[in-house]
């Protein structure tokens, strides 16, 4: 069959978590099935990074990606629209005809839109079997429930009504759902219309890529790869330095902190307590560096979906300290394949738990390359692939299940 991706970040490089989710999925249907690629690009890609999607998709082609800006023409309209403003202010005309130029074109059997974003350009595509991949709706939710003044209350109540109706609205049009997590999954179901199967793709690891990483790791360094633009990194982070890293150096004062990943637009100033931190940037081969880490460190607060910093660190061997929100929706066993912990206090002690003791961090390091064996993107894949595949045509596939024995009555 012939399968239109439709991916709201251009997936190569693989340099954050929605990239390395839509790299490892279209690697799956293309095991499979002609894949074509339109994407949005933040940047223009280099042309090895293109060529590097071509061995992978028949097609592949893009579109610069235009920010949502809020004070917008566009945008103040959609006040008065019940279409999120988001939406209504980043359609772009240029990737509306690309999807119907290609789609008239090559005729293809599934279309799939990654993220929300992409809604708008499936629903062009006529006569084919609609996956909504990736739908998050923890973010806005949270921002809702959370909002302590009536203004904001009010505000991000219009938000989540306006995304909830046009959910409900367009996804009619969908055959398919998929989200990252079982909590995504409860919340989309309150959303979605009851007609439209929602499905767990959880995100993986690239186990067997990882274990090739060989990194002796550094006693007292601590790390934290994420960008500090995005705003639950910098909650994280300002969370951690403000409440939890003086504690651990009061009673080990050599330990050092990486932050890795992009602080462009970000107001580091405005973090607290820096000694002992260190602001690497962007890393080129970052497996190396969070390899050669004593542990990572998650204390997020925000954000939705699951942590794929978390499932990296675990596949080499780097033991993990999180929140219940770094690592939310993730089947992973508490004190001995990921320590979690949610006060200043109680995250400190963790910590220093794993500062002081080999024999703790070895045993929680052996654990956790086990748990991130569940979570490879090669069984991912294969899962994503036959529920879609199932789905376009589940006479078929009920026929080959009977014939192989493996219906289940």
């Amino acid at each position: 069959m012939r399968v239109l991706f439709l991916s709201r970040w251009f997936p190569f490089p693989t340099d954050n978590g929605s990239k390395i989710r839509v790299y490892h999925l279209l690697k799956s249907l293309a095991d499979q099935h002609e894949v074509a690629l339109l994407s949005f690009a933040n940047e223009s890609p280099t042309a090895a990074a293109v060529q590097v999607l071509r061995e992978i998709c028949s097609q592949v082609d893009f579109v610069s990606y235009k920010g949502f800006q809020t004070n917008s023409v566009r945008a103040r309209l959609g006040f008065l629209s019940p279409t999120p403003r988001s939406l209504i202010d980043t359609f772009s005309a240029e990737m509306a005809e690309k999807v119907k130029k290609v789609s008239g074109q090559w005729k293809p059997d599934i279309v799939v839109a990654s993220q929300l974003d992409m809604i708008p350009y499936a629903l062009l595509v006529r006569d084919v079997f609609r996956v909504a991949e990736e739908i998050e709706l923890t973010v806005p939710y949270e921002a809702y429930i959370k909002a302590s003044h009536l203004p904001a209350k009010l505000r991000k109540g219009l938000t989540w009504w306006k995304l909830s109706a046009y959910l409900r609205r367009t996804l009619s049009a969908f055959q398919l759902c998929t989200v990252v997590s079982s909590p995504e999954q409860t919340l989309a179901r309150r959303v979605i219309p009851s007609t439209v199967p929602v499905e767990v793709i959880p995100n993986g690891v690239d186990v067997r890529s990882l274990r090739s990483v060989s990194r002796e790791p550094q006693p007292d360094v601590l790390i934290y790869n994420g960008a500090l633009s995005y705003y639950a990194n910098f909650d994280a982070m300002h969370f951690f330095l403000s409440a939890i890293f003086p504690r651990i150096l009061e009673r080990a004062p050599k330990t050092t902190l990486l932050i890795t990943g992009n602080t462009r637009g970000a107001p580091i100033e405005q973090l607290p307590n820096r000694k002992n931190v260190v602001f690497t940037g962007y890393v080129e081969d970052i497996h190396a560096v969070v390899g050669a880490s004593w542990a990572l460190v998650a204390p997020l607060r925000l954000g939705g979906g699951t942590r794929l910093k978390v499932l990296e660190a675990l596949a080499l061997g780097v033991p993990v300290v999180a929140t219940s929100k770094g690592v939310e929706g993730l089947d992973l066993e508490q004190d001995k394949e990921v320590l979690v912990a949610d006060t200043p206090q109680r995250f400190a002690e963790a910590t220093l738990s794993l500062l002081t003791d080999p024999a703790l961090r070895n045993g929680l390091s052996l654990a956790g390359r086990r748990a991130a064996n569940r979570y490879d993107w090669n069984g991912i894949g294969r899962r994503f692939n036959q529920i879609v595949t199932e789905g376009v045509s589940p006479s078929s596939a009920k026929s080959a299940a009977i014939e192989s024995g493996n219906l289940v009555r």
